[in-house]
């Protein structure tokens, strides 16, 4: 036993680390207290410490390097308390006060986050939520936390966790009402377009019939003409009347297949840009798909083939607004991925082995009965739509990083085209969002592509 005069030992301190507390911060990051004891000290002896050290939470009971437990402040004072604690206790040793106030201490790693250990702390039962929790350091030594350390870091984590959700739903927010205020313009632009387009469209026909009567006479008064006047041949060869006559018709046709592409595209803008409705509405995805091709073509002529795989698809209840910039997020990749000028050189000596070395991107629709997910009810019906390049596919790193950045942590850090296509899908649609490629694991491998990658967008029919 020790001798009452020997010195009482010194408690360690390891401070907090100085970059503050977060959603990452471990227990490390803690102050942490490290004081071991021998269980023949007296019970006064441990008085003195607590005097001397106020905020230390407790000791760690260690006989020849086992250690045998843990006495907190908390409990040895709820001990001295009791009738005749100070006269029963003080003057024993603390193997004696620790066979009374045995409970089995909460040890965890230094590693561990600041966020399972309060889930951990909390899961005691009652009389053991205030105890320190024994925290394990890397080299095994083992230090003491307060509990209270644990509770208020736990507490501002979730306050700045929830300040981060907050900030973010007002930054949706603002975008959602500057693309909604977009929207309102280029639908006020889209109009504007279309009024001219249709006096154009409507007069062209009346134009292409009365030209066709015209040159009918003029048809007419040749044939029944035998000496026309030497004006009217010199005009016929100043006009060249034969040119006209043929060049008019097809004049009249450019007017018209361009006043109708200038249709189309003004409707595509003005799906593109349609502000959605609090609920979802059928909307035709065939129609929504070559909307969209039909904005892109500029950068796909001549340089990237479209094929269209559509299968009879019904009307499926949506948010189309929505789901045209999930489309647009997926087909834009393809894009840049086939245009990449690093990827398209390294994609040219694959390509020269097949019949046609024009790189292209795939859009297929069709039926499934089937679910990727587990635990949906089997007779729930999908649609498919797979927009698929034939690039050279993804590298097991990039694999990784796209389905990290599907993951709600990685949303709350950093929100990309993809990480927003995948919410729509996933939280507005009850849907799925599956990537393919030649390096996904093996439990999707036989679905995956040979070469390049494919993004599968399922929505539930109802």
């Amino acid at each position: 036993m020790h001798s009452p005069h020997s010195a009482l030992p010194r408690p360690e301190r390891f401070e907090a680390s100085p970059n503050g507390i977060g959603p990452e911060s471990v227990l490390s990051d803690l102050p942490l207290y490290q004081l071991a004891i021998a269980p023949t000290r007296l019970g006064y002896e441990l008085a003195q410490i607590f005097q001397h050290h106020p905020d230390l939470p407790g000791v760690i009971l260690q006989d020849n390097g086992d250690t045998l437990g843990i006495i907190s402040r908390q409990r040895f004072l709820e001990f001295l308390l009791r009738p005749q604690g100070t006269e029963l206790f003080l003057t024993q040793s603390l193997w004696m006060l620790h066979t009374y106030a045995r409970y089995p201490a909460l040890r965890l790693p230094a590693s561990t986050s600041i966020l399972n250990a309060a889930r951990q702390a909390l899961r005691r039962s009652p009389d053991q939520r205030q105890e320190p929790i024994l925290v394990e350091q890397s080299d095994g030594t083992l230090c003491l936390l307060n509990i209270h350390e644990i509770y208020l870091a736990d507490w501002q984590i979730r306050g700045l966790q929830t300040q981060v959700r907050y900030e973010r739903m007002q930054l949706q927010m603002i975008q959602h009402e500057k693309m909604a205020a977009l929207g309102r313009l280029v639908d006020g632009v889209t109009h504007e377009i279309l009024d001219p387009v249709g006096f154009i469209w409507g007069n062209v026909a009346h134009l292409s019939e009365y030209c066709n009567q015209v040159m009918e006479l003029l048809a007419t008064y040749q044939a029944h003409w035998d000496e026309k006047p030497e004006a009217i041949v010199r005009m016929e060869e100043t006009l060249e009347l034969d040119y006209l006559t043929q060049d008019i018709p097809h004049i009249l046709q450019s007017i018209q297949s361009g006043a109708n592409r200038l249709k189309t595209l003004a409707v595509s803008l003005q799906n593109f840009c349609h502000i959605d409705e609090v609920y979802p509405k059928p909307a035709d995805l065939h129609g929504c798909l070559d909307s969209l091709l039909l904005l892109l073509e500029h950068h796909l002529t001549g340089r990237i083939r479209i094929v269209r795989q559509y299968e009879p698809i019904p009307p499926i209840p949506c948010f189309v607004g929505q789901l045209s910039q999930v489309f647009i997020n997926l087909l834009t990749r393809s894009v840049e991925t086939l245009l990449n000028p690093a990827l398209k050189a390294q994609w040219q000596p694959i390509a020269s082995t097949t019949a046609d070395a024009q790189p292209c991107i795939t859009v297929k629709t069709r039926l499934e009965s089937s679910n990727p997910r587990a635990g949906e009810p089997s007779n729930q019906r999908w649609v498919v739509i797979t927009i698929a390049d034939d690039g050279l596919g993804l590298s097991p790193e990039e694999y990784a990083q796209i389905r990290h950045s599907f993951s709600v942590k990685q949303r709350t850090t950093q929100e990309t085209s993809l990480a927003l296509s995948y919410q729509i899908v996933t939280a507005k649609h009850g849907g799925s969002l599956v990537l393919r490629s030649p390096t996904t694991p093996a439990s999707t491998a036989p679905a995956s592509p040979a070469r390049g990658t494919a993004f599968e967008v399922w929505l539930p029919l109802s």
